[in-house]
């Protein structure tokens, strides 16, 4: 277990050390510019922000930025045209409670992604479709499929008392919520999740029989 901790820690140095390589590169380039170059990174930014700000407008209508609880008979509508969603399957439990607490807060920060919660013992077809055996069950669903699962509190350390931080990074490693809305530490816990995930982790994907709703 230690020697997996130091990897990790290894993992995240060198990623944070990459990232740090790019800034200066950035900055290199920054310093080299002329009036023009200015300009049209000036323009380009612009219209970044522009279109920015009209997805959030539309993310907003959409009923991002909350965290809201749906019923079975909702979800779909729900779902549907959704790039990215997070579906917090649960019941009435600490963990569950815990895991809430943490997913508002996301919901808040990553106008990206639409979180929603769905009462397990209330949505019989939903927890069959898509085998949730335990509770809290985090479901990932990108374009319409179920991507991935954080199962229980394992993977964020086994206990109640994780952090938000480290339900960001797991997320962010699925793809679930934009890893350039976290912090350069959190954006480096996510790499290494993401590499842990490929090299092997329990995973299901999009092309597992359970992970569209069809």
């Amino acid at each position: 277990m230690q020697q997996v901790q130091q990897l990790i820690e290894q993992q995240v140095l060198r990623a944070a050390a990459e990232m740090e390589s790019q800034i200066d590169n950035e900055l290199h380039k920054l310093d080299n510019m002329d009036d023009d170059d200015l300009e049209r990174l000036r323009q380009k930014r612009v219209d970044e922000l522009k279109r920015l700000q009209q997805k959030r407008q539309e993310w907003a209508r959409k009923g991002h930025g909350e965290y809201r609880e749906v019923e079975e008979k909702e979800f779909f509508k729900e779902m549907k045209g959704e790039e990215r969603m997070v579906a917090h399957f649960y019941r009435s439990s600490l963990p569950c409670q815990v895991m809430d607490k943490h997913l508002a807060l996301l919901a808040g920060k990553h106008m990206e992604t639409k979180f929603v919660k769905v009462h397990a013992e209330k949505a019989p077809f939903l927890t069959e479709r898509l085998k949730i055996w335990m509770l809290p069950t985090v479901a990932v669903i990108k374009h319409e499929k179920t991507t991935d699962y954080v199962v229980g509190l394992d993977e964020l350390g086994g206990g109640e008392d994780f952090s938000t931080e480290v339900l960001a990074a797991r997320l962010a490693a699925a793809g679930a919520i934009f890893e350039d809305a976290l912090p350069a530490p959190q954006q480096a816990a996510a790499e290494v999740q993401q590499r842990t995930l490929r090299q092997g982790g329990v995973r299901r994907s999009e092309s597992d029989e359970d992970s569209d709703f069809d």
